[in-house]
């Protein structure tokens, strides 16, 4: 009679223990919380590159994703009010994302390279609603399910996310491909992307499973946090003043190149607001922020767990963080090129790495987990400084049939490059290996009366080396050269690795 591994049948009763509802929502809530990502990243690089923006100014567009890193500011205020009628989570949910479909509409009606100013400001309003989203989406996926249930539901919901992310990020490039592709502008491959959005507000209105009854939200006066999130507001809004009207003159005395005089005067800005936020944030009494943060640092090895969070993912987010112009722009890939293969093919190892990383936690545990898809990771950056090294063509490649899918076609044959397959390939398995991973120990650490609160506060922290590397990333890119830049992404991963030996009882207590 024939037999299965151990591995694959404990994955079929978890499986069978799981409504399908429920797991059929965690899909869906991450491919609403990964679609808006590549449209303030990768697509919008692509965008702005094949616009003619300088390489300094696609990697200072990064920072528009600092509503990634500032989110906990505002989560608490979805952890403590409810809007009426639809129920906890379920009513933020639905106004952040009909809110993006209505600005990914009016962003699809700019120019970046004559609109500039408005278009930033139009990304970064992109970035905070998705930012919020993210905050509602970490907080109902830590709030249904249990604890032998994180790891499958976090493949689930990676799976969700990079999928979206090969939309967003990958099938976009390919529409606005002029020649190989659909010869959409950009402006068009944003619309639909508001339609996107649009239909998955309908479906999070209709189709959401509710959360239970017990779950509700923290209990604290709602004028205290009201004001107590005013007066957090005032204080950020006072650090920027002094970031742009006191450290940046500052900085530019101190520094010739206006690049890092910039650069540096944000540092110091962060650096100097975040901690006069805590304080302000004590003294306006804004309950739920303060009781979330008791609630985490009472917790053994808080700290430690905080800056494993920021260093695991910072190898991997400096390699990805300037990757689509690396593709295009140093090494001389098409538009269409770069999307079959860096997400058309690639989504297949997105689902390898998503799922197979999930079954592969139900026999490894968290701790085994994290360390083996960390290395695996840091190998993926390898093969990027392999691909800058080689060069275009190093291994030859053939050329992909024009085909005719309804959502993507490609008008001619496409050359696809065997090496650029490989490296590809291999990131994006290794990629949903760790991110699902990742995603279990965030999970893990929360509370599920104050989940929004405390999720969006440990990947606002995830968020620092994707958000924060992309200015240095661009400086260095043009100062060093791509092949040390990813020499140097691939020393910032050791530091994460190393941190998780010592840490293994406090990781194994967690499941």
């Amino acid at each position: 009679m024939m037999s299965f591994p151990p591995v694959f049948m404990q994955f079929i009763q978890h499986l069978q223990q799981h409504r399908l509802m429920r797991l059929g929502a965690v899909l869906l809530l991450g491919f609403s919380s990964g679609l808006p990502l590549a449209l303030t990243g990768q697509a919008m690089q692509a965008w702005l590159t094949v616009d003619g923006v300088d390489m300094a100014t696609i990697g200072l567009f990064s920072l528009v994703g600092l509503p990634y890193t500032f989110k906990f500011l505002w989560a608490p205020l979805m952890d403590r009010f409810e809007l009426p009628w639809l129920g906890r989570r379920r009513g933020w949910l639905v106004l952040t994302q009909l809110g993006l479909a209505v600005i990914l509409a009016m962003l699809s009606h700019l120019q970046p390279a004559t609109d500039t100013q408005l278009f930033a400001l139009l990304a970064l309003l992109v970035a905070f609603l998705s930012a919020s989203q993210d905050v509602v989406v970490d907080a109902y996926r830590t709030d249904c399910l249990s604890a032998p249930e994180r790891g499958l539901g976090a493949s689930l919901s990676v799976f969700g996310y990079r999928l979206a992310m090969i939309v967003s990020g990958g099938i976009a490039l390919i529409w606005a491909d002029p020649v190989q592709g659909f010869g959409w502008g950009w402006g068009q491959v944003y619309q639909v992307m508001a339609g996107i959005m649009l239909l998955a507000c309908a479906l999070s209105l209709c189709l959401l499973p509710p959360l239970p009854h017990h779950l509700r939200a923290p209990a604290s006066a709602a004028q205290h946090d009201l004001r107590g999130f005013v007066a957090v507001l005032i204080t950020v809004l006072i650090g920027y003043q002094m970031t742009q009207h006191l450290f940046t003159p500052l900085m530019k005395f101190c520094f010739t190149a206006p690049k890092w005089a910039n650069l540096a005067a944000l540092l110091l800005g962060v650096m100097l607001t975040l901690p006069l936020v805590l304080k302000v944030a004590r003294w306006a009494r804004f309950e739920t922020f303060n009781q979330s943060l008791h609630q985490y640092f009472s917790q053994p090895a808080a700290l430690s767990f905080m800056l494993l969070i920021i260093l695991y993912k910072l190898g991997d987010a400096f390699a990805g963080s300037l990757t689509t112009p690396f593709l295009i722009k140093a090494l001389g890939f098409t538009q269409a090129e770069v999307g079959v293969v860096n997400k058309i093919i690639g989504i297949w190892m997105t689902i390898i790495g998503a799922l197979l990383g999930g079954t592969l936690m139900l026999w490894l545990g968290l701790f085994r987990a994290l360390w083996l898809f960390g290395l695996l990771q840091l190998l993926s950056n390898l093969g990027f400084y392999w691909l800058a090294t080689q060069g275009k063509g190093a291994w030859g490649g053939i050329d992909l049939p024009a085909f005719d899918w309804v959502i993507i076609a490609l008008k001619q044959a496409t050359p696809v490059d065997y090496l650029l397959v490989t490296v590809i390939a291999f990131e994006n398995i290794t990629g949903g290996m760790g991110t699902a991973a990742f995603v279990a120990l965030l999970t893990s650490l929360c509370h599920q009366q104050f989940s929004a609160t405390q999720y969006a506060l440990l990947s606002a922290f995830a968020a620092i080396g994707r958000v924060w590397v992309g200015p240095v990333a661009g400086v260095l890119a043009e100062s060093i050269g791509w092949p040390v830049f990813f020499l140097v992404s691939i020393a910032l991963a050791l530091p994460g690795l190393a941190m998780l030996w010592p840490m293994r009882r406090k990781i194994q207590a967690l499941a």
